[in-house]
Order: structure tokens, then sequence, then C-alpha cells
């Protein structure tokens, strides 16, 4: 059995470390309610933007377009999402699961464009080409820096350096619902027989100018638009997976801090009646 002075020993260091998960636990709830707030904002923008675009390309499915064709190289560009910082449960795990159990991916032709440390860490660890990393703009996520991003993997994609892109994040359902997705960016997919707009689909697609420089000024947006979406949802998933993963250590720590307590009691309980004990027995042997 441990010594009074371990199990107090160990019962302060646990207090300790609640004390810091509790203040992580509030800085995390701090963060969460603004990034809620720029997640449910920008969400219905997003989602119409998707809608929009995919009805728009059901209507024109018969227009060849560099966007809408598999590109001639077996790479895959893959933009993984994660957190800069650790503790926050399953939620950077998760994503990476995304991109290490696809069957559909093939280790050789992966090039991860890594948003966020963790993601490059683990990633890089299983041996994955890393092909860019951007901690910095998932700290304060900008359209800007989105546009930038999609800028580039287009030229790549045009040059035939990609083949594919896709993107894999958190979506933010709610406070306590955070759901890993993978998106296929390039070529775009849509439903050509159930658009998303079906209320009207017989409409006639006019385009000015011709469809094609429509979609050349169209999809560039469409694709920046999807992936500042998802760095936004990703802060508030990120935080809201933090804020869950430090109230759980805080009431482990609750309970160990109890049980540690009942310990203390109980070897405090037997130190002194093993001291009575010896004074008893001391006073009849002199007696």
């Amino acid at each position: 059995m441990a010594s009074m002075r371990d199990i107090k020993r160990r019962k302060s260091s646990i207090q300790s470390t609640q004390q810091i998960t509790k203040a992580m636990k509030l800085v995390s709830t701090v963060k969460l309610q603004r990034a809620r707030a720029n997640a449910e904002r920008s969400q219905s923008y997003f989602k119409c933007m998707y809608d929009t675009v995919s009805s728009i390309l059901s209507r024109v499915g018969h227009v060849e377009h560099k966007y809408l064709l598999p590109g001639q190289s077996p790479k895959k560009a893959v933009i993984v999402i994660t957190s800069n910082r650790g503790l926050a449960g399953g939620y950077n795990s998760n994503v990476v699961k995304l991109v290490t159990r696809n069957e559909e991916f093939s280790k050789e032709d992966l090039l991860i464009y890594a948003v966020g440390n963790k993601g490059r860490e683990m990633l890089g660890r299983s041996g994955y080409e890393i092909k860019e990393t951007l901690p910095e703009i998932i700290e304060e996520p900008a359209y800007a820096d989105a546009m930038l991003m999609a800028k580039r993997l287009l030229t790549s994609f045009e040059e035939g350096e990609i083949g594919e892109i896709y993107l894999a994040y958190t979506s933010f359902k709610n406070t306590v619902s955070h759901v890993p997705t993978l998106l296929k960016l390039l070529p775009v997919e849509y439903d050509a027989e159930n658009p998303a707009d079906s209320s009207n689909q017989d409409a006639i697609m006019n385009f000015e100018p011709e469809d094609v420089e429509a979609l050349d000024m169209i999809v560039p947006k469409y694709i920046a638009s999807l992936i500042y979406g998802a760095m936004v949802e990703a802060v508030a998933s990120e935080n809201g997976a933090r804020m869950q993963a430090m109230d759980n250590a805080t009431s482990n720590a609750e309970e160990m801090i109890s049980d540690l307590a009942l310990k203390y009691n109980r070897a405090r309980q037997g130190s002194i009646t093993q001291e009575l004990t010896e004074i008893i027995a001391g006073a009849e042997a002199l007696g």
C-alpha cells in the first residue's frame, strides 16, 4: 500500500492538473462561442454555393470542361485540415483516418496539403508525402488564404501535376456533434439525374459569356468557398472537441482526487491505529 506521503503527493499533482484542464475548458468554451457563430453564419452561404454549382453543372453536363474531366496525372492532392495543438480527444486522428483508411487512396499517389501541424506530423510519420504545410492559416481562417490555396491547386491540376483534389476536414453540426468528412473537389462531381434544384430541372441554362468562360470563373470561386467553409467549420469543431475533452479530463481528475482522499484517510486511520496499539503494548509491558 502506498504511503501517506505518496498519496498526498499524487493528490496534489492531480489537483494541479485539474486546475489546468478547467482553465483550458473555459478558454475553449469562449473560443467555441465565437467559432460557432462564424460557422453557423457561413454554413447557409456555402451550402447554397454547393447546391447552386451542382444545379448548374447538372444542366450543362454535355460541356467538356477541364474542371469536369479527370486529370492526366494519377496523383491525388488531399487538403487535410487539423489543428496545431493536441488535447482535443480524437479530433485530429479521426481526420487522418479519412486518408489512411480510404481504400481508394494509394500512399504513393497522394500529395498532402496539411492545414494544421497535427495532420502533418501524423501523416508524415506514416510515410505520406507532405507537399505543403500551412499551420498559420487555421489560426484565423480568411477567405483570401483559401483563394490562394485554391489558385495553386487549380494551377497544378491544369498543368497535369495532380489529377484529383480532395478535402478532409471535420464538419460542425453542433457543440457535441462533429463529423469527419472527405469531399472531392476536382473533378467537380454532380448528380445529373437528381440536380439540387429539382423544382425546375427543365429550365434552359443561358450563359453570358459562353459556358466554358463562365465555368472558368465559377469553379475557382466554388473551390475557394468550400475550402474556406471547411476551415471555419474545422475551427469550431476543434474547440468543441477540446472543450469536451477537457470537461471529461476534469471529471476524471475529480474522481481520482476523491479516490485518493479515501485512500489517504484509510492510511491515516491505519497509522493512528498502529500507533495506539504500540502505545498500549508498551504500557502493558511496563506494567
